[in-house]
């Protein structure tokens, strides 16, 4: 066998790949006297089929699979060997496979195409990272006990229709064989100013009659009152009827020891113990907010700054091959958004090999376990019921999806740790907002 390597830049490599009779045939020569064994074949009792009719019958195909097993592995190995660091798979030349005369050839030659990661250098100094933290001001927990409320509260059915209630009927179109619709609902403060008086006062069995393209503030209420695909929605015009079934109202919960308990269990039983309670759990939230955005900031950053001189071409035309049922359209339209998710891969790689960087088995398992009591709250109570069935879950999860569960979360631990290494490299610029502040920048973000 002979390999070699053929650097066409420094992004872009072709490994060719010569096999004599003497690399392939012992393998060939094995595989025809194991299915000779089992090989069924009428006029002959099993393991007694004369060799040459299971060589004229299946030698040429279990060549062929041998010769493509070996090449397999000989590519593999050779990357590994040298220590190439390619980006997706070889493809192989088909021209080569398609000139092949399996019959009667005895020396195959191969060629597979690689793209490379070209040397690059990162520079931790040219980032700029803003910690934002947020001053939780009292209008931000006025505004978050109304939520809460809200979330707590309960429906009653008043006789007259307000301003945020949600009304139910049937609506249809005044003109003869035009759209009807039973069980539609809207909600009031969804209406346009004009048309909110229509509704307001009205009662069940009421009927309300208005001109459908001026009724909502938002063309999305249209599409959900109609049911309708929003082209559809937007097409429907004249005059409609909405007969009055029912009107659904939210009560906000009482602020009293009972709501208290609702939201943060038997320790909270006063509203000065409650509200405290809730800056301490919106200042966390909004800390924990911080720190997840300065990640991206890092890797966004990284990403910006860091010269990858990629194998482009080369890179479509893998995601072409392994995707059949990507359009050229579709790797044109989300190549960038590929590209940068594939840097920061390399890049996080590079840091994690220079700085020692490495997961255990036990940060996986222990993020895993984190991840769970965020969603089962209960489970973050200690005791050995609870620790039982977490390690059940866990244990579960992460053999599921075989093992893609747990190489993403093994994805996610190692993320994390090379954050965390450049943040403690980098010190950030603390910046002090508000709530309002800091969502709206996150909105920019996105």
């Amino acid at each position: 066998m002979n390999i070699t390597l053929d650097r066409k830049d420094t992004a872009n490599a072709s490994i060719r790949i010569t096999l004599e009779e003497a690399d392939y045939q012992p393998r060939v020569d094995k595989k025809l006297k194991d299915y000779s064994k089992t090989a069924a074949i009428k006029g002959f009792r099993p393991g007694k089929v004369p060799p040459g009719l299971l060589r004229k019958m299946y030698g040429k195909s279990i060549l062929v699979d041998e010769v493509n097993s070996l090449l397999a592995e000989s590519v593999d190995g050779y990357i590994k060997e040298n220590q190439l660091a390619i980006v997706g798979d070889p493809l192989p030349n088909t021209t080569d496979a398609e000139s092949i005369d399996w019959e009667n050839q005895r020396e195959f030659s191969f060629s597979y195409d690689i793209g490379l990661v070209p040397e690059f250098a990162y520079d931790l100094g040219k980032l700029n990272l803003v910690r934002r933290e947020v001053e939780i001001a009292d209008a931000d927990i006025e505004a978050s006990i109304e939520n809460l409320r809200g979330r707590h509260g309960e429906y009653i059915n008043p006789e007259e229709v307000g301003e945020q209630d949600l009304v139910f009927g049937k609506v249809r179109q005044v003109a003869e064989g035009g759209f009807n619709k039973e069980n539609a609902y809207l909600f009031v403060n969804k209406l346009t100013d004009a048309a909110k008086p229509m509704f307001l006062g009205k009662k069940k069995e009421d009927v309300v009659q208005f001109d459908i393209q001026g009724i909502f503030a938002e063309a999305d209420s249209l599409r959900l009152f109609t049911q309708l695909p929003q082209e559809e929605a937007d097409k429907l015009t004249g005059e409609f009827e909405f007969a009055i079934a029912d009107i659904d109202r939210q009560v906000p919960a009482e602020m009293n020891e009972a709501f208290f308990k609702k939201v943060f269990g038997e320790e909270v039983t006063t509203e000065e113990a409650f509200r405290e309670k809730l800056r301490e759990d919106l200042a966390r939230t909004y800390d924990r907010e911080g720190e997840t955005r300065l990640k991206s900031d890092i890797q966004n950053q990284l990403v910006d700054t860091t010269q990858i001189d990629l194998p482009n071409e080369f890179l479509k035309r893998w995601l072409k091959v392994t995707n059949r049922n990507l359009s050229d359209e579709t790797i044109a339209k989300e190549y960038d958004g590929f590209v940068k998710g594939l840097k920061w891969t390399i890049i996080k790689e590079k840091i994690a090999k220079e700085h020692g960087i490495t997961v255990e088995h036990e940060e996986v398992v222990a993020q895993a376990k984190n991840s769970f009591k965020e969603v089962y709250g209960f489970l973050q109570t200690d005791n050995a019921e609870n620790s039982d069935l977490l390690d059940r879950l866990v244990d579960n999860f992460l053999k599921a999806e075989k093992g893609q569960n747990y190489m993403n979360t093994y994805q996610r631990v190692f993320t994390d740790k090379v954050a965390a290494f450049v943040r403690e490299q980098v010190t950030p610029t603390v910046q002090k907002v508000s709530a309002a502040e800091f969502d709206k920048s996150d909105e920019g973000a996105e």
